[in-house]
């Protein structure tokens, strides 16, 4: 007769396998190391694609905005201030749109058609009140985010959101008051002109940034995140380059305070669209529905201008 067969150890042995121990590796050849301490397997990061052609025309998208903001500044005058209130409340009007479709306040619709009437008293109040400064705007800011938040404990479905939606309540309501705040400007002395410094760093630093990501976006920031950060860096020194040079030619400037003066808007634009990229990203790894794609791709670069309009006020207030 042959002899018997070995076989695995006999059913309810307790002594140990010895393909089990520590660090050493199965029946299949892994290993314990291979898996998590809560025995799940390690997750890989799937790495967003970065579309060039996107890129670069986001950055066109940028420019135009800059270009709108700096002609409109410039038919600004004592006795017309109405055609510039009228292209800062279009862009007001892209900002509405593309700032409610992302962060999708309680009552969407209720809280945009605020926003509108927001920015509309806004422009109005800039270019009537009789002394050009932000205490006016800072009371239709306040109307306003006292109304958008009444609006949401009105309605017994919204109530219970209104604490976490008060962030988006305050940015929305914030941002539109925040470029009315050119139409104050324009009618500081000088205040033109540091629009026109301020305003074509910012539309520089945005499409300098976006095209160094369609053609180089490295070192990866983030891999959710289709933004390098060699771009950022290059919008924010290359805008703050062009003011510099900008303000060689001007009167009332020296390169070194158009440098100043560019290199806080151009840092501000491009932190804020680069932020907007981080917001989309979260809200997508959270399980939330995408923004719509239009105003998903518009939202950085409002948010750059929205952002670089009260810090062109404040640096010809506090240093010019």
């Amino acid at each position: 007769m042959f002899p018997p067969a070995q076989s695995d150890p006999w059913p309810g042995d307790d002594r140990p396998d010895p393909h089990d121990q520590p660090g050493r590796p199965d029946r299949a050849g892994r290993t314990d190391t291979d898996a998590d301490p809560g025995g799940r397997a390690p997750e890989v990061e799937e790495e967003t694609s970065v579309r060039p052609r996107l890129s670069v025309a986001i950055a066109g998208f940028a420019a135009l905005l800059g270009v709108g903001l700096v002609f409109g500044a410039q038919t600004s005058s004592p006795d017309s201030r109405i055609p510039f209130a009228i292209v800062v409340f279009g862009v007001q009007l892209l900002f509405v749109l593309a700032w409610t479709m992302a962060m999708r306040p309680p009552a969407m619709l209720l809280i945009g058609g605020l926003c509108v009437v927001v920015a509309a008293a806004a422009d109005v109040v800039a270019v009537r009140s009789q002394i050009a400064g932000l205490g006016p705007l800072g009371y239709i800011t306040v109307a306003g985010l006292g109304a958008a938040v009444l609006s949401q404990l009105v309605r017994p479905a919204d109530r219970k959101r209104v604490t976490e939606s008060l962030g988006a309540t305050l940015l929305l309501v914030v941002g539109v008051v925040a470029f009315a705040t050119l139409i104050t400007l324009s009618r500081v002395p000088r205040g033109t002109q540091v629009i026109f410094v301020c305003l074509a760093a910012t539309a520089v630093a945005l499409v300098v940034a976006r095209l160094t990501d369609a053609f180089y976006p490295k070192p990866r920031l983030a891999p959710q995140v289709p933004r390098g950060a060699t771009g950022v860096v290059a919008g924010a020194m290359v805008g703050t380059l062009a003011s510099a040079v900008l303000g060689s030619y001007l009167y009332s400037f020296r390169p070194l305070s158009g440098a100043l003066v560019g290199l806080v808007a151009a840092t501000a634009a491009v932190l804020v669209d680069l932020a907007a990229e981080y917001i989309e990203a979260g809200r997508q790894m959270a399980g939330e529905m995408p923004t719509m794609w239009v105003a998903r791709h518009m939202q950085g670069p409002l948010g750059g201008f929205a952002l670089a309009a009260p810090a062109a006020y404040a640096m010809t207030i506090l240093f010019l």
